[in-house]
């Protein structure tokens, strides 16, 4: 008897029907009707080739060939449910561990500080913060999560928008000293800019200064946005830097506060295949609520 070409939902009215000895009682158990159950069974017992109960008035005796085959659904059963448990578990349990890829700027100043609070509620959560100027690939399987520049088009992601946050232009006491301070953003075409190595650009959402004047070209650039935060409060110049960065550091003063405000956003991608693990949810359920604490830092 070959079961490779039957359907599980027959097998389980065949189940239903060795148990209870009738199909009325099959079909209240089943939450389906007897005709229903009574052409399925039909069904299952073509596609077997051999009939699986004797029928009478006083109901449904498997035959030998049924016996067989109850034993066999019976232990398909007891593996389905075992996985299912095993799936239930590893879903229910915070545990495991958990690979984020964020920005260098917000996984630095904001993530990796409030992991104190996390840890210490999932003590057997392993967190991998990948933290750089560059994102790793969720659709790839080279992240669990990643908080994106952008919404992503393509692959088995699940998206949302974790944030918005906003940028300004920020400059050392010391070099606004010596310099002629900006009171327009045209003077800034008179200043030393600093920013992204334009060719090294991992998404066009960082090529900030485009959105003051097209013809703002930084000085000094970096791939690294920390080491972009670095210049600025060593004088080298002026940076346009998030806000959960820049006034979060007593080095650094608002250059052009009145005029200058950009505004970005944080995705926040999760691959399909996890995205229900307890795990994930208890990441993806901190970073929701790390934004909303830091909410006057990002806007």
């Amino acid at each position: 008897m070959d079961l490779n070409n039957t359907n599980w939902d027959d097998l389980r009215v065949f189940l239903a029907v060795a148990r209870q000895g009738n199909l009325d009682a099959a079909a209240d158990t089943l939450e389906q009707d007897p005709t229903t159950v009574g052409r399925r069974l039909r069904r299952l017992e073509q596609t077997l080739g051999t009939g699986l109960f004797d029928r009478s008035r006083r109901g449904h005796r498997l035959t030998t060939a049924g016996e067989w085959l109850l034993k066999q659904v019976e232990q398909i059963e007891h593996t389905m449910y075992a996985v299912q448990a095993e799936i239930a578990g590893e879903v229910s349990r915070v545990q495991g561990t958990v690979r984020l890829s964020v920005t260098e700027g917000f996984g630095n100043a904001l993530i990796a500080p409030g992991l104190r609070q996390l840890s210490q509620t999932y003590p057997s959560l392993m967190l991998e913060l990948v933290a750089t100027s560059g994102l790793l690939n969720v659709s790839k399987r080279e992240a669990d999560l990643a908080v994106l520049l952008s919404r992503p088009t393509t692959g088995r992601l699940k998206v949302s928008k974790l944030t918005d946050y906003s940028l300004q232009l920020y400059a050392s006491p010391s070099y606004l000293s010596q310099a002629e301070v900006p009171q327009t953003i045209p003077d800034l075409h008179a200043h030393t800019l600093i920013g992204y190595v334009d060719d090294l650009i991992y998404s066009p959402k960082l090529r900030y200064y485009n959105d003051l004047d097209s013809g703002l070209v930084p000085k000094l650039c970096s791939s690294s946005l920390l080491a972009q935060a670095q210049m600025a409060r060593a004088g080298c110049g002026i940076a346009m830097l998030p806000r959960f960065l820049g006034m979060a550091d007593p080095g650094l003063q608002l250059v052009l506060a009145d005029s200058v405000l950009i505004t970005r956003s944080f995705w926040l991608a999760i691959h399909e295949d996890v995205a229900d693990h307890a795990r994930i949810r208890a990441v993806a359920d901190f970073l929701k609520q790390l934004v909303r604490d830091n909410s006057a830092r990002l806007n």
